[in-house]
Order: C-alpha cells, then sequence, then structure tokens
C-alpha cells in the first residue's frame, strides 16, 4: 500500500513539473502562439510594473529628501524658497554621482535608454544589455531627483526590457518570442508609469516592436493591464492631470486653428530634438578637445541646470506642475513662452551632459506651453469662433509629444488617459497628426531613430536597410576548403585590384561592392600583417548574400504580418 502511494506521488510531482518544463520549451520557440504564454506575459508585466513603480517612489522620496519637502507634486513652486546654493548645488552633486555610475559600469558612459530598446527588439533578438541598464536605471533616477530636466519613461522602458531579456534568456526564447517578451514588458512599464493601459499597449507595438501584428496583441495588452493594475494599486484611478470644465470645440469653424497648431508644434518638435543633438555634438567636442574625464561631464551639466534653476525652477525634474498649470490656463502668455524656451535648453543640457532620463514628459510640458501660447493669441484675435484656450494647450500637448516620439497612436490616446477628457478628439487628432507628418520630414521618424541613425544604425528607413547591417561576411563566407569555393588565383587578382572586404565587414558594406565591381564574389581579407600584407580567408558570394538577405526579408514581413 505504501508503494503504491509512493508511486502515485512520484507520478503526480512528475506530472507537476512536467506542467511547467512543458510550456518553456514551447515558449522558447512558439511562445507567442500558446495560450500559456500569456500567463508568462501578465507575470513580466506585473514584474514590470513593480519596476516602473519602485523607480516612481524612489524619485519621489529622495526628491522629499534632498528638497525638504513631503508635496514632490510642488516641488517648483517650494524650490523658489530654497536658498540659492541649495539649487545650484544638488544637480551638481547630482551630476558627479551619476557620472561615476555611468563611468564605473558602462563602456561609453552613456545612459541607456527608449533607442537601445527599439534596437534590441530590432537588430538583437529583442534582447538589451544587463549591467548597463541597471547602471542607467540607477544614474536616471539620480538625475531626476537631483534637478535633471527629462523625464521617467525613458530609463522605465529600459529597465521593462531589461526583465524581459533575462526572462528571454532563461527559457531560450527565439527571437520572434522574445520580442513579444520585450514588448509585454514595455507595455507593461508605460502602462503602470502613467496609468495609461490604452496607450502603454499601443506604445509598445507602435514604438519599439514597430508593428502591430495580431500574435503580439493578446499577451501585450494583458501585461499592459497587469501593469496598470500596479499603479492603481498605489495611486487609485485617477488621471495624472486635472482640466477646467468647459473644453468646448467650436467644431468646423476652429478646425483650421489647430491644424496650424499642428504645424507649428512640428517644428517646436524638430527644434526640440535639434537642439538635444546640437548640444551632444558640443559637449562631445568640449570633450575631446579638453580632455575632461566623463564622468566629469554630468556634473558640468548639472552645473548649468542649477544655474537655470535659481531663476526658472519649473526646469527641475518631470515638470508635471508646470504642465498640470499650463493646461488649466494658470500662465501667462509671455510666461508660456519664456519656460518653454528655457524647458528646451535644460532638456538640452541634461540629455548633453549624459544625465539620463527620457524625453517624453518634457515633450509633453512644452507641447502644453507652445498649445496655451498658440491658443491665447488666436482667441485673443477670433475671440467670437474661439472654444477655451487651454484646449490648445491639451492639443499642443499631444502634437509635440508625438512628433518626437514618433508614435502619433499612442500618444494621442495618453492624452487622453493621462487627462479623462475624450470629448476633443477631433482637435488633439488633427494637431497631432499634422505635427508628426511635419516633423518626420525634419529629423529623421522620431527623436530615438534619430539617435539611432547618428550611431550608424539605420532603422528609419526600414528593415530593407538595417537588414543588411546584421550579418557579417565571415559568416557567410565560403571558405578557401570549402566546396564550390572561389578560385584562389581569381582572389588574389582581386585583391591586388582593390575589390575586397573585411572580415568583419557586414552586407551593409559588401552589397554596394556587388553592385560597383560586377562580379559573383568579393575576397574576404583579414587584417594586415606586419608587411601590410592581408591574409585570405574567403570568399563571400553574391548569391549567397542574396540568399540570406532574402530569408531575413522574409522572416521579418512573416512576424509583422503573422
Amino acid at each position: 500500500m505504501a508503494e503504491r502511494i509512493t508511486t502515485q506521488l512520484a507520478k503526480l510531482t512528475g506530472a507537476w513539473i512536467g506542467s511547467f518544463a512543458d510550456p518553456l520549451r514551447l515558449m522558447r520557440r512558439s511562445g507567442h502562439s500558446q495560450v500559456r504564454f500569456w500567463f508568462l506575459a501578465a507575470l513580466i508585466g506585473a514584474t514590470a510594473g513593480f519596476a516602473a513603480l519602485f523607480f516612481r517612489k524612489g524619485i519621489e522620496t529622495l526628491q522629499a529628501y534632498l528638497y525638504g519637502t513631503d508635496d514632490t507634486l510642488h516641488l517648483h513652486s517650494f524650490a523658489e524658497t530654497l536658498p540659492w546654493y541649495w539649487v545650484l548645488g544638488l544637480p551638481i552633486v547630482g551630476g558627479l554621482v551619476t557620472g561615476l555610475i555611468l563611468h564605473l559600469f558602462t563602456p561609453d558612459a552613456r545612459v541607456r535608454s527608449v533607442a537601445d530598446v527599439i534596437h534590441g527588439a530590432a537588430m538583437q533578438d529583442g534582447r538589451v544589455e544587463t549591467r548597463e541598464g541597471v547602471a542607467s536605471a540607477f544614474a536616471s533616477l539620480i538625475t531626476l531627483s537631483t534637478g535633471g530636466s527629462t523625464g521617467r519613461e525613458g530609463p522605465v522602458v529600459h529597465m521593462a526590457a531589461v526583465i524581459a531579456s533575462r526572462v528571454s534568456k532563461w527559457i531560450g526564447a527565439d527571437g520572434l518570442t522574445a520580442r513579444d517578451l520585450l514588448g509585454c514588458a514595455v507595455a507593461a512599464a508605460v502602462s503602470a508609469s502613467f496609468n495609461a493601459p490604452i496607450a502603454g499597449a499601443l506604445f509598445a507595438l507602435e514604438v519599439v516592436l514597430r508593428h502591430f501584428a495580431v500574435h503580439a496583441f493578446a499577451p501585450i495588452v494583458i501585461a499592459s493591464v497587469a501593469g496598470t493594475i500596479i499603479n492603481r494599486l498605489e495611486y487609485g484611478g485617477i488621471t495624472e492631470f486635472h482640466l477646467p470644465e468647459g473644453n468646448v470645440l467650436e467644431f468646423y469653424v476652429e478646425l483650421p486653428a489647430f491644424v496650424m497648431l499642428g504645424l507649428v508644434c512640428g517644428v517646436v518638435a524638430s527644434v526640440v530634438m535639434r537642439s538635444v543633438f546640437f548640444a551632444e555634438d558640443l559637449g562631445n567636442a568640449i570633450e575631446d578637445r579638453t580632455g575632461m574625464p566623463r564622468w566629469l561631464r554630468p556634473a558640468l551639466a548639472g552645473a548649468a541646470l542649477g544655474g537655470i534653476a535659481i531663476w526658472f525652477p519649473h526646469i527641475i525634474g518631470v515638470g508635471y506642475e508646470t504642465t498640470s498649470a499650463t493646461l488649466t490656463g494658470q500662465i501667462v502668455l509671455g510666461q508660456a513662452i519664456g519656460f518653454a524656451v528655457v524647458k528646451v535648453i535644460a532638456v538640452a543640457i541634461t540629455m548633453a551632459g549624459r544625465m539620463g532620463g527620457g524625453m517624453f514628459s518634457p515633450s509633453l510640458m512644452i507641447g502644453a506651453l507652445t498649445g496655451l501660447s498658440f491658443g491665447l493669441i488666436a482667441t485673443g484675435v477670433f475671440p467670437e469662433v474661439s472654444g477655451s484656450h487651454t484646449l490648445y494647450a491639451l492639443a499642443g500637448m499631444g502634437a509635440v509629444a508625438a512628433a518626437v516620439l514618433g508614435a502619433p497612436i499612442s500618444t494621442t490616446m495618453i492624452v487622453f488617459e493621462l487627462t479623462g477628457d475624450w470629448q476633443t478628439g477631433l482637435a488633439v487628432m488633427v494637431a497631432v497628426s499634422l505635427s508628426t507628418a511635419l516633423a518626420s520630414r525634419l529629423v529623421d521618424r522620431s527623436f530615438f531613430l534619430t539617435q539611432l541613425e547618428r550611431r550608424g544604425v539605420h532603422l528609419a528607413a526600414g528593415p530593407q536597410a538595417y537588414l543588411l547591417a546584421m550579418f557579417r561576411a565571415a559568416t557567410l563566407m565560403r571558405r578557401n576548403d570549402d566546396p564550390g569555393a572561389a578560385d584562389a588565383t581569381r582572389c588574389e587578382e582581386m585583391i591586388e585590384d582593390g575589390i575586397f572586404i573585411d572580415g568583419e565587414a557586414t552586407l551593409e558594406e559588401a552589397m554596394p561592392l556587388f553592385d560597383k565591381a560586377g562580379v559573383p564574389f568579393i575576397p574576404v581579407v583579414g587584417r594586415p600583417d606586419a608587411e601590410g600584407e592581408r591574409e585570405l580567408h574567403g570568399a563571400l558570394f553574391h548569391v549567397d548574400a542574396l540568399k540570406t538577405y532574402n530569408s531575413a526579408l522574409a522572416a521579418t514581413a512573416a512576424e509583422e504580418h503573422s
């Protein structure tokens, strides 16, 4: 009897363990098609939600301690009462700590953010760097708590991507499954950070995965809901901003004004992005010419921010107090224009100083200020056919943010979810669509894609461009002793003529050479030795390169349409 009971227990235990092992085996290659995968999506969503919540609470706790106030929602007003040396000194100390963290734990002293997550989704099988990502999260936490002028969504998205990458490594997921897990984590992080489940899911699909495949939709929505639940357990179901009553659109008569607002916001968004890139180039040039240690760069940026904050404390942190005041019409025209200009400068300094943070919250603030400025002028000139000027602030907030992120759909939704105002959708949609269309032609689609383009990663052009950079000649070439190898004599002649590529070269470099030289293969050589000679390793055949490229394109198309 005892033996039978023991045998049954052993079978039940084995079945129980197998119930966990089987899903893991399935998830490695076809997780996205399994219902059990949705439970993993919910778990990742909850984990990413907690990470986003802890990050936000950490900023609030540190700000309360360092600035000496329990009301961090009105930090800007409180900072006006602090001694000037405290407002100046905090960003310097924060920048120094940030610089040391990045110097010690990243190879390039650069904060990882949304652009790196997009890169990981497209070209790294849904993975991002772990060590560098954790260091970037701590650096951004310090920055946002000590006067940095950026947002929290950038580090939160990358933290979520780190979580998804670890899970993908644990279950040995392939690229498709790992990208879906990455989308789940990002959606949950955005949802938990802003209490915006619809926008969180759309952000993951539109910005990170950059497609709306059906197979990814269900798990990403589940994860987004899980992240939102985490937020609401702490903060409840309230919206981030409260709007005044009477945001009424005077319908068709007023729509042309929102068309003009959209174009103005597109220009403003491009100015914001180009200001950041200009400041970054300037910072690089100063660092190179002076030879200053790289860990000092954030501290110098902090000194500049502290000096600005003495006179304009609204630049401190994510800026929700100023954004809320703008949406409720508590700021006059001169202030709105001045605050917007100063905020652009502060964001550029923070990002160029490599202090960390995201671009979304600053874009909301700059957009709201731009919209309010436009609205005050428009309603003043045509009062008889105008609605509320705060409606322009709402539309401007979405228009600038959408253009910066390159995400008109998810940004439109997040504006509605942040404010709870669903009655003014027509005005917001008009402004957002025109702003995004204009700004995408002034930069490479968005802030993040332009960042990648500046690093030589051509995601903005689509898979037909960036897939070429994923395959190296050394992995595709036929070696000298392989069947069908290229003729060694002919290879030597081509090397003499300067027709060859390095083994580390990618198809991005090889394909134009095929077109230019009109040859069926290109010799692949090693690095030159002391005498300048190069060893022949093999040859890359045009037909092999085309087959690989076509297969990658087909796989990408299949994923995006599955």
